[in-house]
């Protein structure tokens, strides 16, 4: 039902921004102005702060071209909401074609500067029956992740994957190593950490993620123009929450594969920029390819 995506869900399908991700403190300087956001993840900011792209109305248009047919979605985020800075026009276009592609276009113009980090937080499980994911076979095209402090804000280090349990270059199932005695696996009580896409030059579209499920076949595909990708373990489903048929969603149930630029990246001058200006366009692409 609606009420139970408005009452609390762990952010199920939801296009998340204006920052997606975490901040730390919630704070951020721009241009020699301090900013404070609302925050909402213990010290933090998470995906945009308490009331969130997630939390907002917007408006959607269906739309059908050729063999394809999508939905527009569009929203104008005020200046000063959530403690961001400037007027933000964001433009979300979800478009299902023939070749069992799902296409996620994002479009965003401000009248000030200000972060912008826009990422769809879909929770997948191949297996469709409420099974956990921990059978999944995942490959992460990313050769380095950035490690995270106790409360899941990056270090600022950017490190290689080799020799430690976040080694997804080939294919692993999700469960090998995710109990492994890590530090970062305990911050973040399994995977929930951005990964570095492997890419030749910036903002390039390249495959990103492969995820399998053994036993029905079924294959997802994530190709992006985005920098990272956040893979989350599903660490924090409880079983509180029920789905379609009174389903229980319980401990790494779901898992999300968060196409995104690099949590914190305003305090961190070594990451990737997230700052839109005026007269700028943010444009980003993210697809998901389905096989069986």
């Amino acid at each position: 039902s609606l009420g139970g995506y408005l009452g609390g869900s762990p952010y199920f399908g939801a296009i998340v921004g204006r920052y997606a991700n975490r901040i730390a403190g919630g704070r951020f300087t721009l241009d020699g102005v301090g900013y404070q956001l609302a925050r909402n993840n213990g010290p933090n900011t998470l995906h945009g702060g308490a009331r969130g792209f997630d939390k907002v109305l917007w408006k959607g248009e269906a739309f059908e071209a050729g063999s394809t047919v999508g939905v527009r979605l569009r929203y104008d985020s005020p200046d000063g909401e959530e403690g961001y800075p400037g007027a933000v026009a964001v433009q979300v276009t979800y478009t299902l074609n023939d070749a069992d592609e799902l296409i996620v276009d994002y479009e965003t113009s401000t009248t000030k500067a200000t972060p912008i980090n826009l990422s769809q937080h879909t929770y997948w499980n191949l297996h469709g029956d409420g099974r956990d994911i921990l059978d999944h076979v995942l490959t992460l095209n990313a050769s380095a992740f950035t490690p995270v402090d106790s409360t899941l804000i990056p270090t600022g280090q950017i490190a290689p994957v080799a020799g430690t349990p976040f080694d997804f270059r080939r294919a692993t199932p999700i469960g090998a190593r995710i109990n492994d005695q890590d530090e970062q696996l305990r911050f973040g009580r399994g995977y929930d950490h951005n990964w570095v896409i492997d890419r030749d030059r910036p903002g390039t579209f390249v495959h990103a993620a492969r995820l399998e499920d053994p036993v029905s076949g079924r294959r997802l595909d994530i190709s992006t123009t985005e920098p990272g990708l956040q893979f989350y373990s599903g660490n924090f489903l409880d079983g509180s929450i029920k789905g379609k048929g009174g389903r229980v969603y319980g401990n790494r149930t779901g898992l999300c594969l968060e196409t995104q630029h690099y949590p914190d990246s305003p305090n961190h001058a070594n990451f990737p920029s997230t700052i839109l200006r005026p007269g700028q366009r943010y444009q980003s692409r993210t697809v998901f390819a389905f096989t069986r």
